[in-house]
């Protein structure tokens, strides 16, 4: 595909004219720069004055397209506006551990999950560590029967409707539970054997490995890995090169409160502890408003040991720079735990309470999840442009800016803009799902006029540059303006 030099926007931007706004002839350089990205593709571009609102750049402002994990940034915005004490330690949300007696046996062990996103296994782990629960075990039990993982503080709703099959085997569509451990991915590393044979594999033995890889004399490394929901069986096909370093590929898990508890078993066999029982669940099954099954269940006693994690706000901010699937998912349900069960449904309903305060029509929005990997969010451009305003004015503003990735700089917007005008002048949430495109958020304009923006493509055909022409079509507007 043909795409606009940057010369000629350099220019325009450098020229310090300033055409008066709303800019016909503006608009009309954009659509001739989408038309280029070739037919079939859908473009949504709402460009506004960030002071009044005054829209610069309208094309189809109320089309409806896949935003994507552009979903993330209303997710986080509801967040903010809902979640208290953000910048404090987060006492609601840490993992924690309960010996519970079995009636002259050794007890049980139970590991409970509250929400956190970052509880780790790490070797290196010096913050929100399973080991210092397993700590706790340690000094209280040499003896323990089963070791039980404990997500019901959320219902057993794993993936929100819309999440397409072949994604939950990956770490962008990993289990979503209540108890998260090491991001809910287990890592498969792959290293090349002696040529002519399968490559040598390390996997955790939580899963079963399939290997019909074969280590090539050289060439690029090929290697595929597939596993279907509810099996452990992975089956890893391709070749590696000999010679070559070793590659890291992440798997998702399907029962992550079962993969914490075993990875807890394994701490404690590590410190001496002798586990007589087995690793099991316990799940709360999705239940109607006002059923007593729909509230998580109250524990009679402290826990003997419970976690900390660092402020919220910390995570939002991870959240947003490099588009964390899971964090956005777990933020939903705490919404959800805000206003009732902690259901996926329950948190868009803050969602949604937040988007009717912001002013957005009900036309301009369909969420079915709070990270974008749902097929059937949808968002137009002009009900994306109206939340960012609304979100800018609030006390919370200032820091939900300063999470957004930045063109050039960081996250998922470090690559790009770079050496344009908008590096370092241009704030935003990307979006990429299938067939889709999205990014929104705040730039500064040539005459340092503050801009807000939507733009989103759908219906791109394989091979399009449709972020190419969107990206164009934004410095085109910035150097208007």
């Amino acid at each position: 595909m043909r795409s606009t030099p940057l010369l000629p926007l350099l220019l325009l931007w450098l020229g310090g004219a300033t055409p008066p706004s709303p800019d016909s002839a503006v608009t009309q350089r954009i659509e001739a720069r989408l038309a280029e990205a070739g037919s079939g593709i859908r473009f949504g571009i709402v460009v506004a004055d960030a002071s009044d609102g005054r829209e610069l750049v309208a094309i189809a402002p109320e089309g409806r397209f896949v935003p994507a994990s552009s979903t993330k940034m209303f997710t986080a915005a509801a967040a903010f506006a809902a979640l208290p004490g953000l910048d404090q330690p987060d006492r609601n949300g840490g993992a924690a551990v309960r010996l519970e007696a079995r009636g002259g046996e050794a007890p049980d062990v139970v590991l409970e999950g509250h929400g956190d996103a970052r509880l780790s296994s790490a070797a290196d782990c010096r913050v929100d560590c399973l080991a210092a629960l397993a700590d706790a075990v340690a000094a209280k039990a040499r003896v323990v029967h089963d070791v039980i993982g404990d997500d019901r503080e959320f219902p057993d709703e794993r993936w929100s409707p819309g999440m397409s099959w072949n994604n939950m085997a990956t770490r962008s569509g990993t289990a979503v539970s209540a108890l998260t451990l090491d991001d809910n991915e287990v890592a498969m590393s792959v290293a090349p054997g002696v040529a002519g044979q399968p490559a040598r594999v390390a996997l955790p033995d939580y899963f079963t490995l399939d290997n019909r890889t074969v280590t090539a004399a050289s060439g690029p490394a090929a290697l595929n890995f597939e596993r279907l929901p509810g099996s452990r069986i992975v089956r890893l096909t391709g070749n590696v090169a000999a010679g070559a370093k070793p590659d890291v590929l992440r798997l998702g898990l399907d029962d992550p409160a079962d993969y914490a508890a075993w990875r807890l078993r394994a701490l404690l066999q590590a410190r001496g502890v002798q586990v007589t029982g087995a690793v099991a669940v316990r799940h709360r099954p999705p239940a109607p408003p006002g059923d007593p099954a729909a509230k998580p269940a109250v524990a009679a006693a402290p826990p003997l040991a419970r976690l900390v994690p660092p402020p919220l706000a910390e995570d939002l901010r991870l959240t947003l720079k490099v588009s964390q699937n899971l964090h956005a998912e777990l933020l939903l349900r705490r919404l959800g735990r805000q206003a009732g069960s902690g259901s996926i449904a329950d948190g868009l309903a803050v969602v949604k309470a937040m988007l009717a305060k912001a002013g957005l029509a009900r036309a301009e929005y369909d969420f079915a999840d709070g990270s974008g990997m749902s097929s059937y969010d949808r968002v137009a451009p002009r009900g994306a442009v109206t939340l960012l305003r609304w979100a800018a004015a609030q006390p919370w503003g200032a820091a939900w800016r300063d999470s957004l990735p930045v063109a050039g700089v960081d996250g998922t917007l470090a690559k790009r803009f770079r050496g344009t005008p908008l590096a370092g002048r241009l704030s935003a949430k990307t979006g990429t799902l299938n067939a889709s495109f999205a990014l929104a958020g705040y730039m500064i304009g040539a005459s340092g006029r503050q801009l807000v923006f939507a733009a989103f493509a759908g219906d791109v055909p394989e091979g399009a540059e449709a972020v190419a022409a969107i990206d164009s079509a934004l410095l085109l507007a910035a150097a208007a303006n």
